[in-house]
């Protein structure tokens, strides 16, 4: 059973003058930090740069016991655990790119419980190995942060199906801990519309929670959508763009790992000092990419969606979608990396025009993407009639190649249940509408295509209605043209 936590508010703000040397919370961490002490669950969605790390971090150093981090990427793993170490905080993080002996001695202090904070992905979490441990009655576990909760929307059913599974965590880890134990689960991200934030309080089982949202609108954010007519037309307007950036700090998306390395070549041909990032590369390669633009040595790095997300860059003063995001969600997160100092920032966004007939790639993109949803929802409903009705996650992947995927979907289809993080049951006669992204993917389109202030329509897209009623930023190319 966790014992209560004793901590008096002055202590709590002592606590964080001292490890992160900021005078008081700003609104609402201060609100966030004392229902997680009261072990209360919460859905926390906060702009970029907004200091959510800091409201789990510091409930979980206050608290004797452990807080599982739930996070999707290794980059943004790491650079939360080397800060906390840094400050002498008792962290460390599991994946699967680590050598066999840090993992050892991760585990090690998990047995002896010398952690306050353990980061690892879905997948880890549910590796046999680290859930044996967890499992151990005498390990006390107060709590279960899932960082990006976004993630769990937009890659759950496809891409990462662990995600899924998250909501079975809190009950299986119960039954092995002593009676009156209290685990929390609080969800953090930049990005949820009404939908998405349903999804997570379903998949995660939360109850009751407390939900904190502040809108995402940045008044220094400056967003401008451009058609490019041609393939050579969108090369030249980005190479403008730049040029009259010299020296500035910044990040181009692209949608594919290949774009990423032939834009890269382009602008190194045309005498940029740039690089290529996407998940494609080795540990050490992204690290190594990373380094160099934190420190300023590259400018601007042509990256996927892989790159970003958790790395903390305050003077970022553009960013460029080179291709247009297939998702909202995607766009706001990636836009909130610029301009963290308070400072005048520009996201730009270059798109074909509409017919595609000049350029067709975007249409492609969008119609490739379409078909991949569709083929595997198909592929799901195929592999139902073969699965067995109840069954072993593991086993079952073993015998079927995409039946990982299958399960989520039919999961988020409300076809399956976890019965605990690695048994499901197929529930028979429930034949639900299997969730696809089309609808956020065509919120998307009408982003980039919208008469209206954008920061208006962003507002409205993630359910800040009464905000947006008759808003104008007056600084996105649409209020500007109005204004001439």
């Amino acid at each position: 059973m966790n014992p209560p936590v004793a901590t008096s508010w002055q202590a709590v703000r002592n606590a964080f003058q001292q490890i992160w040397g900021y005078d008081d919370f700003r609104p609402p961490q201060g609100e966030i930090v004392s229902s997680l002490l009261a072990k209360k669950d919460a859905l926390i969605i906060m702009p970029t740069g907004g200091g959510k790390s800091i409201c789990f971090q510091l409930p979980a150093l206050l608290q004797t016991g452990l807080t599982l981090v739930v996070s999707p990427l290794v980059a943004l793993m790491e650079n939360q655990v080397q800060e906390l170490l840094q400050q002498k905080q008792k962290a460390a993080l599991l994946h699967s790119e680590l050598p066999t002996y840090q993992r050892r001695a991760t585990l090690q202090a998990l047995e002896r419980q010398q952690l306050r904070l353990l980061y690892l992905s879905p997948e880890t979490l549910l590796s046999v190995p680290v859930w044996e441990k967890l499992c151990h009655p005498n390990l006390q576990i107060n709590g279960l942060i899932l960082d990006e909760a976004h993630c769990l929307v937009q890659w759950g059913d496809t891409f990462r199906p662990a995600y899924r599974r998250l909501g079975a965590v809190r009950p299986a880890l119960l039954k092995t801990k002593p009676p009156g134990t209290k685990i929390s689960i609080a969800a953090f991200t930049a990005t949820a519309d009404p939908a998405a934030q349903k999804t997570i309080q379903t998949v995660l089982q939360l109850q009751q929670p407390e939900i904190f949202r502040l809108n995402p609108y940045r008044p220094n954010l400056h967003l401008t959508v451009r058609i490019a007519w041609t393939p050579r037309s969108r090369k030249q307007q980005l190479l403008k763009f730049i040029q009259n950036r010299p020296k500035q700090s910044g990040l181009i998306y692209v949608r594919t790992r290949k774009d990423s390395e032939n834009l890269a070549a382009w602008l190194a041909e045309m005498g940029y000092n740039t690089a290529s990032y996407h998940a494609g590369l080795g540990a050490a390669e992204r690290r190594n990419v990373e380094a160099q633009w934190l420190s300023g040595k590259i400018p601007f790095v042509i990256c996927t969606c892989a790159f970003g997300m958790g790395i903390n860059k305050s003077d970022v003063r553009f960013v460029v979608h080179f291709q247009a995001p297939y998702l909202i969600s995607e766009y706001v997160q990636e836009i909130g990396r610029a301009g963290r100092d308070g400072k005048p920032a520009e996201a730009l966004t270059l798109i074909s025009e509409p017919t595609g007939w000049l350029d067709p790639e975007d249409k492609q993109r969008q119609e490739f993407f379409d078909q991949q949803m569709r083929s595997q929802q198909q592929t799901a409903q195929q592999l139902v009639k073969k699965l067995p009705k109840q069954g072993e996650v593991n086993a079952v992947t073993r015998e079927f190649r995409d039946a990982a995927i299958a399960l989520a979907l039919l999961h988020s289809s409300g076809q399956l249940k976890w019965v605990d993080p690695f048994h499901y049951t197929i529930e028979s006669g429930v034949r639900n509408q299997p969730i696809t992204q089309s609808q956020p993917a065509k919120q998307m389109q009408q982003y980039l295509h919208t008469k209206k202030c954008r920061w208006q329509f962003l507002l409205n897209s993630f359910g800040f209605d009464q905000e947006a009623a008759n808003w104008r930023c007056g600084h996105c190319d649409n209020c500007r043209n109005s204004n001439k």
